[in-house]
């Protein structure tokens, strides 16, 4: 059903669910997994807690960490097998300019550009959604220390910066998903919905909700 897509990104604020439907996406269907490593950055439990003080040696190590993961990802070969991962690069210069500074954001844009990332665009990406309420709850409910420091005006803004990015986003075949009321992982009848939504995708834009299973 997502056999015709070489390479599909799983987007979406902290605690939409990403990750959790990446992995189940590429066990089923024996894809390669490409996942970001927040648990490796050593100073993002430090961030949640005093932002200002921490965000930019917290954005930088991302930025490497992700330039890193462009460069090995450009030395696999694609043609060989499709790709399923739960981050876009073009996103951490969303993370930076929601954080830094102006002075941090000037310089985070001179490494960056130093960096010249320019990873494989995607084929296909889904970008999760959910309110306010429902992030905070799945956040509480899965347990990582450090998050449980997201203040609620950060997560806000956050995910008010990716309706912001994906609005005017047209380098893919994108699929919008309300995931308030669907559990994408536990529920067989919405991964199925989903999974038969994906397998009618060929280019565009496209929406996803429990109430309409046909838009």
């Amino acid at each position: 059903m997502i056999e015709h897509f070489r390479y599909i990104v799983i987007e979406g604020p902290i605690g939409v669910g990403k990750t959790s439907l990446a992995n189940k996406l590429a066990d089923e269907f024996e894809t390669e997994l490409l996942l970001e490593k927040p648990e490796e950055n050593p100073f993002l439990a430090s961030f949640y807690q005093n932002p200002k003080q921490y965000a930019l040696s917290t954005q930088l190590h991302f930025l490497l960490q992700r330039a890193q993961q462009v460069q090995d990802f450009r030395q696999t070969d694609m043609f060989r097998g499709s790709f399923i991962a739960d981050f876009m690069v073009d996103k951490d210069r969303l993370f930076a300019q929601m954080t830094l500074d102006r002075d941090e954001l000037a310089l985070y844009e001179q490494i960056y550009t130093h960096l010249t990332l320019d990873a494989p665009r995607p084929d296909l990406v889904i970008y999760l959604q959910a309110p306010l309420e429902t992030l905070r709850q799945r956040i509480t409910q899965r347990g990582i220390g450090y998050e449980q420091q997201i203040r609620d005006d950060y997560l806000l803004r956050l995910s008010e910066s990716y309706t912001r990015f994906f609005y005017d986003y047209d380098d893919s075949a994108l699929l919008t998903v309300n995931t308030q009321s669907i559990d994408l992982i536990n529920n067989a009848d919405d991964y199925q919905a989903i999974l038969d939504k994906i397998g009618n995708i060929h280019s565009g834009r496209h929406y996803f909700n429990q109430s309409s299973f046909a838009l």
